[in-house]
């Protein structure tokens, strides 16, 4: 195989870096030793090459495939949830437990899962995660009258396959975007938002006709007939980085510590609107098909956020568009879900909670990108994602164990608002954080930052 070497001048490096430089859109918060980073030096050289577009989009089109089934099997669950509760399995906090920990386990592994995309590749990390999720979603057809086999299959092994998805379509759209970085990022994490919507609508009835069990065997046989093509389209533009399972540091520079706490608080709240949303149409006396569509409509809505809170990604800068997204979510668990006792106003805040949710997924990776470099983002999200296993895992609990402390679901719509009111206010700090690393690099209200 022939070896092309090529030299380059010192003039044509530096007029490479003002390149840069002008091409930048948005300012990145910067440490006191970034100067000596080169790996952010690295990504910005890189930056200035990339198509923001072509072959990349076809990626992103993988992605966001990957996405539908990653995302949007989660975001379903609470349909699978009210069934199993009303069929008497369990309570609803303990079911919360089984939906949760199949995303705790895509945070907890994260830093993991990123060393095995660089071993094996993106294509065939694709493959192997989502051949996890659909077999999970099989087997656990055999499992739905048996709460420890579905913490088995529904928790353990379909968290397994979520966290290499995840560590996929989180990091490789970076690698063919610069300024449209907040685009692609927004369409992928858009499909997890779709796949959310039309797998509420679909289950709903899919479980009344057929019940649970047959509701799991579609849902994985379509995973995997569908998301393996998917896989099979993806691959690198450039070699993976490589490197341990941690960069130590990043620890150093605060930015990155403050945007790892809040991502950490931030996923407490996440899962808790998705989860109760039919468990609290019931208890307002509405049917089950209006807890499935209600569901599906923040589902849609989180998939509208995505996509906009890419562009505003690229517009204002990553770091507004996330303290928006979670300042947005936070006055709507505080002020609009209490206050929602018939459908209107519920339906308002499924809308506007929907597209906050969404907005944090779609903006994470690009304030990651763009604020500690595009060259190490799969390493730095790995680490980030893996703080998120505490919210994941204990958000959504927690929320159903205020619900039975309060009377539980049959107590009325009141049990539900100190569930609400917690996660409103985790949201409303997460936000404090972000607003950190926005006025350490400006203090300008007005900065694209």
């Amino acid at each position: 195989m022939a070896t092309a070497i090529s030299t380059t001048t010192a003039i044509e490096l530096d007029e490479r870096r003002l390149t840069v430089l002008q091409r930048e859109p948005v300012e990145a918060p910067r440490s006191a030793n970034e100067g000596a980073d080169p790996v952010l030096e690295a990504s910005r050289l890189a930056d200035s090459d990339v198509p923001d577009g072509g072959y990349g989009w076809v990626v992103v089109a993988s992605c966001a495939i990957l996405a539908w089934w990653t995302i949007g099997t989660s975001y379903s669950w609470g349909i699978v949830q009210g069934a199993l509760v009303q069929e008497g399995l369990s309570t609803p906090a303990v079911l919360s437990f089984v939906g949760a920990l199949g995303p705790t386990l895509l945070a907890a592994v994260a830093i993991l899962n990123s060393r095995i995309m660089r071993i094996i590749g993106v294509r065939y990390t694709g493959m192997l995660g989502i051949s996890l999720i659909g077999i999970a979603e099989i087997l656990a057809s055999f499992a739905v009258k048996s709460v420890p086999g579905l913490f088995i299959t529904e928790g353990l092994l379909l968290g397994l396959g979520f966290g290499l998805s995840f560590i996929v379509t989180s990091s490789i759209p970076a690698q063919y975007f610069s300024k449209k970085r907040g685009l692609a990022n927004g369409v992928v994490f858009a499909g997890g938002g779709f796949g959310g919507a039309a797998l509420s609508l679909a289950l709903d009835p899919l479980i009344r006709n057929s019940g649970p069990a047959w509701a799991f065997r579609v849902l994985g046989l379509a995973t995997i007939t569908t998301g393996l093509p998917a896989a099979w389209f993806l691959k690198e533009r450039t070699t993976l980085r490589k490197g341990g399972f941690v960069e130590w540091r990043l620890f150093k520079d605060p930015s990155f510590v403050f945007v790892l706490i809040a991502g950490a608080i931030g996923t407490f709240p996440l899962l808790v609107p998705p989860f109760f949303l039919p468990l609290f149409a019931n208890a307002i006396g509405l049917s089950s098909a209006a807890g499935a569509g209600l569901l599906a409509g923040f589902n849609f809505s989180s998939a509208i956020g995505r996509i906009v809170s890419g562009l505003l990604c690229d517009k204002i800068g990553p770091l507004n568009a996330l303290f928006l997204a979670l300042t947005l979510a936070a006055v709507s668990m505080l002020a609009v879900w209490p206050v929602s006792t018939t459908l209107a106003p519920l339906a308002v805040f499924s809308v506007v909670n929907g597209m906050a949710n969404g907005g944090f997924f779609s903006t994470m990776p690009t304030v990651v990108g763009n604020c500690f470099g595009s060259a190490r983002v799969t390493v730095a999200m790995g680490m980030i994602v893996t703080s998120w296993s505490g919210g994941y895992l204990l958000g959504a609990p927690i929320a159903g164990y205020l619900l039975d402390a309060y009377g539980g679901k049959d107590g009325g719509f009141q049990a539900y608002r100190p569930a609400m009111f917690y996660a409103g206010s985790l949201a409303l700090g997460a936000a404090g954080f972000v607003e950190l690393v926005r006025f350490r690099a400006n203090r300008n209200f007005f900065a694209r930052i």
